[in-house]
C-alpha cells in the first residue's frame, strides 16, 4: 500500500486523524489512572473490588509470561553451541537436504538433539522455496550511527566485526557519520576508518549534511542517508539487494562470534527472506558493573521483555539494533527521517507497504550494549530517564499506524485489530501498571470510610494482596536466576559476590519501575496527547579507558 510514514505535513481530514489518535494513549493513560485515585476516595469498595480483580489479572499474566521467559532462555541456551557454519554450508550445496547431522546421531547430547530437531523443522518449511542462495553469495551491510559517541565506544563493536567466524571480506561497514558532529569524533571516525578498512569487504564513512529538507534531527535520517549511499556502492559493484542483509547497529553494539553465522542462517531459512525482519536478543552487558543498580536492573528487564517477546514472532516488533533484506529496506523506502523510534517505525512502515505481508524473525543469539551512564549517579538517573522517555516515544508509531490501517483494505480486519491492540496496549500498560501495583492498590484502604472498614472486602483485601504478591515472589526469584545465568562468562575479581549483589538488586524493582519506566512513558504519551513533540536525544554513552 503506497502510504507516507510521517505525521509532517498532513491536511484536512488526516490532520485531524492524526491529533485524534495522538491524544488517545496519553488520555487513556489519564483516565485510568486519574479515575481510581477518585475511586479510592469517593468508593473505596467498588475500588478495592477493581484492584483485587486487576492484582488476579496481573498475577496469572505474570506466570503465562514467566514460562514463556523460560521458555526462550531454554532456546536460547540450546542454541548457544550450535554450529552454524555447518549449517548455512549444507543449505547452500544441496537441494536435497533435510538437516541431517554430519556425525553420530547417538553422541548427541540432550540439547543437540532439539537444536537439530528444530533446524530439520525450518529446513522442511524451505520446501516451496526452491530460491534458497549459496551462503558465499551473502553479504552484510552494518551501518553504526555516529554523532558523539567516543571511540571507546566504538571500537569494540567493530573488532567484534572482525573476530567473528563469518569472514570479515563478506561484510560492509559503513559508519553514518552525522556532519555536526565534533572534530574530535570525526578524527577518530577518521582514524578507525585507516586502521580497519583493509579488514573488510571496505569500509565507508558517510557524512551525513545537516538540516536536509523534509528531514529532522533524527538518527533515522542519517541511517537512511547511509544506507542510500551504499545502495550506490553495491550497484557499483553488481551486488544483488536481495543478497545483502543490512544491520543497524547502535554504535555501542558488539556481537559475538557467531552473530552473523547463526543471522545468515535465519536469513536463509526463513521463507519469503526478503519479507521480514531479524532480531537478535539485547543484553547490555558492556559496562554492566560499571553501571549503578538501578540502571543496571532496568535494563536487564528491557532484555526479559525481548526474551519473552521472541516467542510469539507475530507481534514481534524490530528493537534497538536489527537486521532485514536490503532488498526490503529498498522497497519500502528506508527508514523514517523525522520520526524519533526508527527502530520501531521501520517494521510498521514495512508491514503497511507490503500490505501485511511482513514479520519480524527472532533470531537466538545476543548482541551486548551498553548501559546509559554519566558522570554521577544523579547525572546517570536523569540519562536514563531521558532514554527510556525516548523508548516510550515509540507511541508516535501509533497514530501514523492507525490511519494507515484506516486505509488498508489489503490487509485483513483481524490482523489490524491485532497489531492496534498490541500497540495500544503495550504503551497503556507501560505507562499505568506500576503505579497501579505499588501506589493506588494501596489508596481504599487510605480513604476507607466506616462501612468499607466494617466491610469484609476490607479485611480479605490485604490478605489477597498479600497472598498475590508472595505468588508474585516465584517469578522474582526466578528472573533473578536467569539474570545471573545471563551473566557474561568472565574472570575478575570477586566476581561471585558481584553476582549476589546483582541478584539483591532486584528488591528495587517495584521503585525503578514506578521512577524509570512508568513516569518516563507517562511523560512521552502526555506529551504528544498535548502536542508537545520530543526532540531526539543521544544517549550518553561512557567508557572507563583501558
Amino acid at each position: 500500500m503506497k502510504f507516507q510514514y510521517t505525521s509532517r505535513g498532513l491536511k484536512g481530514k488526516e490532520k485531524l486523524l492524526q491529533r485524534l489518535f495522538e491524544i488517545i494513549p496519553g488520555a487513556l493513560s489519564w483516565v485510568i489512572l486519574l479515575a481510581l485515585c477518585m475511586l479510592s476516595f469517593f468508593k473505596p469498595l467498588i475500588t478495592a473490588i477493581v484492584i483485587i480483580a486487576f492484582d488476579l489479572y496481573w498475577i496469572l499474566r505474570l506466570f503465562y509470561l514467566n514460562i514463556f521467559l523460560i521458555l526462550s532462555y531454554m532456546r536460547l541456551a540450546i542454541e548457544e553451541k550450535t554450529h552454524w557454519i555447518e549449517r548455512i554450508e549444507a543449505l547452500g550445496n544441496s537441494k536435497d537436504y533435510k538437516g541431517r547431522y554430519r556425525g553420530n546421531d547417538a553422541a548427541l547430547s540432550l540439547q543437540e538433539r532439539i537444536s537439530l530437531f528444530i533446524h530439520q523443522k525450518e529446513v522442511a518449511a524451505l520446501k516451496n522455496d526452491n530460491a534458497v542462495p549459496p551462503w558465499e553469495n551473502i553479504y552484510h551491510l552494518v551501518i553504526i550511527p555516529v554523532i558523539k559517541e567516543s571511540r571507546e565506544v566504538v571500537e569494540p563493536g567493530l573488532r567484534s566485526l572482525i573476530s567473528g567466524s563469518f569472514p570479515s571480506k563478506r561484510i560492509l561497514v559503513v559508519f553514518a557519520l552525522e556532519e555536526r558532529a565534533q572534530e574530535h569524533i570525526k578524527a577518530d571516525i577518521r582514524d578507525m576508518h585507516k586502521k580497519y578498512k583493509s579488514d573488510f569487504y571496505d569500509l565507508l564513512v558517510v557524512a551525513h549534511p545537516a538540516d536536509l529538507p523534509a528531514e529532522a534531527r533524527v538518527k533515522g535520517a542519517n541511517v537512511t542517508y547511509a544506507a542510500q549511499k551504499a545502495a550506490e556502492y553495491l550497484n557499483d559493484k553488481h551486488i544483488p539487494y536481495e543478497n545483502v542483509i543490512v544491520s543497524c547497529f547502535d554504535a555501542d553494539t558488539v556481537v559475538n562470534t557467531e552473530y552473523f553465522n547463526c543471522l545468515t542462517y535465519y536469513y536463509l531459512v526463513t521463507p519469503q527472506r526478503t519479507r521480514a525482519s531479524f532480531q537478535p536478543i539485547p543484553v547490555y552487558h558492556n559496562n554492566i558493573w560499571e553501571a549503578p543498580s538501578f540502571a543496571r536492573m532496568l535494563d536487564i528487564g528491557s532484555s526479559f521483555f525481548q526474551l519473552i517477546e521472541a516467542t510469539n514472532p507475530e507481534k514481534l516488533v524490530t528493537f534497538s539494533s536489527h537486521s532485514m533484506s536490503f532488498k526490503a529496506l529498498v522497497d519500502i523506502g528506508y527508514w523514517p527521517v523525522d520520526i524519533i523510534s526508527d527502530d520501531s517505525a521501520v517494521f510498521w512502515k514495512a508491514l503497511i507497504h507490503f500490505d501485511g505481508d511482513y514479520r519480524v524473525v527472532p533470531i537466538y543469539t545476543t548482541v551486548s550494549m551498553d548501559i546509559t551512564v554519566g558522570r554521577t549517579r544523579w547525572e546517570t538517573f536523569r540519562n536514563v530517564y531521558k532514554q527510556k522517555r525516548r523508548w516510550a516515544w515509540g507511541v508516535e508509531n501509533f497514530p501514523i499506524v492507525m490511519r494507515a490501517f484506516l486505509k488498508a483494505e489489503n490487509i485483513s480486519l483481524y490482523k489490524r485489530l491485532k497489531h492496534a491492540f498490541k500497540l495500544l496496549e503495550g504503551h497503556i500498560s507501560w505507562a499505568t501498571w506500576p503505579f497501579i501495583l505499588s501506589i493506588i492498590g494501596w489508596m481504599p484502604a487510605l480513604f476507607a470510610e466506616r462501612e468499607f472498614v466494617n466491610s469484609i472486602v476490607y479485611f480479605s483485601t490485604a490478605r489477597i494482596r498479600g497472598t498475590i504478591f508472595s505468588l508474585a515472589s516465584i517469578v522474582l526469584l526466578n528472573c533473578v536466576f536467569l539474570s545471573v545465568l545471563l551473566l557474561p562468562k568472565q574472570k575478575m575479581r570477586f566476581f561471585s559476590l558481584k553476582k549476589l549483589k546483582l541478584a539483591a538488586e532486584w528488591v528495587l524493582i517495584p521503585l525503578i519501575s514506578v521512577f524509570l519506566s512508568a513516569i518516563p512513558a507517562l511523560d512521552a504519551q502526555t506529551r504528544l496527547m498535548l502536542g508537545k513533540y520530543m526532540v531526539f536525544w543521544v544517549s550518553e554513552k561512557n567508557r572507563k579507558r583501558n
